[in-house]
């Protein structure tokens, strides 16, 4: 998914201090697109909070009507120096992108797709036909992890996997789809590719049910409550927050309350890397952001018409050409006037 905002603030990526218990980090609402665009609740990154591990960013949407809408639409448009990380509840979502990848993506399915030196993608709600009705409803996460710096510019793939590891315990179940978790004396290992040590994890805790999980004590950990009452490590999460714990602790507990409770737990090592984020770049200096829009920049043309289109031989450029999409990719934002800086990480 791409960051649609037209004006993307700088974010400068730290570790940032650790609380002494359980941080609650508010979502905030940003539109995707124009004045009929579905919204999103975007808890990382912030000013509090930009890294949980290797995650970088992190969208909840829906649940969203999209029966009688054209639903997501997101545009061709590039990444560096990331993955991406498509995750449902509900509904379906095409992903197309520039090398040559088209895939739909379902609930229980991962789509991930590695940008490295640079890639392109769409995503959007695929159409009706009589034979596969849109599902009415979209609801999902879309998530981010940062590329070690070793990886960084390391050829662009993409993989799905429908087939990911699943543990049901006391009631409740889990579900990796990214990483590796414990539980219930068992290893539940991802089959896709993190280039870091990470977790992430969806969690269907039963109303009135208490689910522990032996975690990895040199991870942080986020968990993102999408519906019911949910209490992690004894703090109330609300609806659409993200809940935060340090490095630290081998277990870690979420109950539900008087509702069942579906959660998203992101886990990894601390990224202790310099990183600058901005739009839909990953770097470590201005100049890898500001190099990554020119390239970008430099593959689009503007059509008589007005719509924005690819310059004769994208395919073969930086960030290649997206196929199937109906509608041109998208421009790049103007870079702020003053230069991109990455923090120093604060030694942990």
């Amino acid at each position: 998914m791409s960051n649609l905002e037209l004006r993307p603030a700088e974010q400068v990526c730290t570790v940032g201090d650790a609380p002494a218990d359980v941080e609650i980090l508010t979502a905030r609402e940003v539109p995707l697109g124009g004045p009929r665009a579905m919204t999103v609740r975007r808890t990382i990154p912030q000013r509090r909070r930009s890294l949980i591990g290797a995650w970088c960013f992190c969208d909840h949407y829906g649940p969203d009507d999209v029966s009688a809408s054209a639903g997501m639409q997101v545009p061709p448009h590039p990444h560096i120096g990331l993955q991406t990380v498509s995750w449902l509840f509900a509904g379906e979502i095409m992903h197309r992108d520039s090398v040559g990848s088209q895939q739909l993506v379902r609930p229980g399915g991962l789509n991930l797709m590695t940008a490295g030196h640079g890639i392109s993608h769409s995503e959007e709600s695929p159409d009706s036909t009589p034979d596969h009705p849109r599902p009415p409803t979209l609801h999902g996460v879309q998530l981010w992890t940062v590329l070690p710096s070793g990886d960084a510019a390391t050829a662009p793939q993409f993989d799905h996997h429908a087939d990911l590891p699943v543990a049901d315990v006391d009631g409740a179940r889990v579900r990796v789809f990214l990483g590796a978790l414990q539980v219930a004396g068992r290893e539940l290992r991802s089959p896709a590719r993190a280039y870091s040590p990470l977790v992430g994890a969806q969690l269907d805790v039963p109303a009135g049910t208490r689910l522990e999980l032996d975690v990895d004590a040199a991870f942080e950990h986020g968990l993102l409550v999408d519906a019911g009452e949910a209490t992690f490590e004894g703090t109330e999460v609300p609806p659409a927050d993200l809940a935060y714990v340090a490095p630290g602790r081998d277990r870690l507990v979420v109950t539900a309350g008087a509702t069942p409770v579906r959660a998203v737990l992101l886990g990894g090592e601390p990224f202790t890397e310099d990183v600058v984020m901005w739009w839909n770049f990953v770097g470590r200096t201005h100049e890898d952001v500001a190099a990554a829009r020119a390239d970008w920049t430099a593959q689009l043309a503007e059509h008589p018409d007005g719509v924005t289109g690819y310059v004769e031989g994208a395919a073969g450029r930086r960030f290649g050409r997206v196929d199937g999409y109906d509608g041109g990719p998208l421009r790049a934002p103007a870079l702020p006037d003053v230069r991109l800086k990455p923090r120093r990480q604060p030694p942990r």
